[in-house]
């Protein structure tokens, strides 16, 4: 009897290891798109994998990325948007407003999660951020939150300047809300606020060489991917006209890494790290408009004194305790 029952479990056992292993030959392999008006950024990339490999999606096991990348060009973005809705992706994930301003006039079918946008309900992406609506949710960038955050370390960095530039580029769609808050919170610090926008990397020499003879003491950069496109030419010139630059920590990476004296902002890592909860949730079936946009909470501070150093500023003790990096 023992050995009868012996050679049913073999037998059974060598039945069903073949429907278990073509069980596991046949997982459904999820295709979603990816569409940036950046050039590729292993912060955004790392980050995004990593948030899914949390949520059990592996690119190449279980999960086919279609990257699309506009490299600062927004011209491109219509026909990335379109390439990625003839492929049939189940989701869409965007970075960068532009990003999801393309992608939101291309289709209001597949699902989108957008990340790295400034004001989401500002600039008309959703209606609100508790129940966004449609077939887009998200994370935002609060960009234009933390224009005064930034004026106030900037100012707190040199607390002689009295005037600063607030340098975008022309098609960002945001500047005109950055600009209106640095205005509001100039006033409040003592601070006068411009703008200048720029359409191509040749005019960057130029701006800069005018706000070195003007009263402007200080440049703010408002995230945009033209600007991380140009970042090593920017702090270059920042240096050449001993200018404090202040940058964003978003994509791009850590703009003091450039060169640029301070960087403040959302960790961008972490918001593509957890934009994969989102797209775990929309695959398992999840509607995206049910989901509520969130907010970054993580923030990064990086300080560079060989800049400073270059700049003759000391940095004051306030700021470097509060530094997630100092570069030395």
């Amino acid at each position: 009897m023992r050995r009868i029952g012996l050679a049913v479990v073999l037998a059974v056992s060598l039945t069903l290891a073949p429907l278990a292993a073509g069980a596991q030959q046949t997982e459904k392999v999820r295709r979603i798109g990816f569409l940036s008006a950046a050039t590729p950024d292993p912060q955004v990339d790392d980050g995004f994998r990593q948030g899914l490999r949390e949520h059990g999606y592996v690119e190449g096991q279980n999960l086919l990325v279609e990257w699309r990348f506009a490299e600062g060009r927004y011209d491109r973005l219509p026909g990335l948007a379109a390439e990625l809705i003839r492929l049939k992706v189940e989701v869409i994930v965007t970075a960068t407003t532009a990003a999801v301003l393309a992608i939101k006039k291309a289709t209001a079918a597949i699902p989108i999660v957008f990340t790295l946008v400034s004001d989401p309900v500002a600039l008309g992406v959703v209606s609100s951020l508790a129940r966004p609506g449609g077939n887009i949710t998200g994370f935002s960038q609060i960009t234009v939150e933390l224009t005064g955050k930034r004026l106030e370390l900037l100012k707190e960095a040199v607390p002689s300047l009295k005037s600063v530039v607030i340098l975008t580029d022309s098609a960002n769609p945001t500047s005109a809300l950055v600009l209106k808050d640095a205005q509001v919170a100039g006033r409040r610090l003592g601070l006068e606020a411009r703008l200048i926008a720029v359409r191509d990397a040749d005019e960057l020499e130029p701006v800069f060489t005018t706000i070195a003879r003007e009263r402007a003491r200080g440049v703010v950069l408002v995230p945009s991917p033209f600007l991380v496109s140009h970042g090593i030419q920017i702090s270059e010139l920042a240096i050449k006209s001993r200018l404090p630059v202040l940058g964003w920590t978003g994509s791009g990476g850590p703009w003091a890494l450039t060169g640029v004296l301070i960087s403040y902002g959302p960790s961008t890592f972490d918001i593509l790290r957890r934009a994969g909860g989102h797209i775990a949730k929309i695959l398992n079936g999840a509607k995206p408009g049910d989901l509520p946009v969130e907010q970054p909470t993580k923030f990064e501070l990086v300080i560079n004194l060989k800049t400073a150093k270059v700049l003759g500023l000391t940095i004051p003790q306030s700021i470097l305790v509060r530094a997630d990096e100092i570069i030395q």
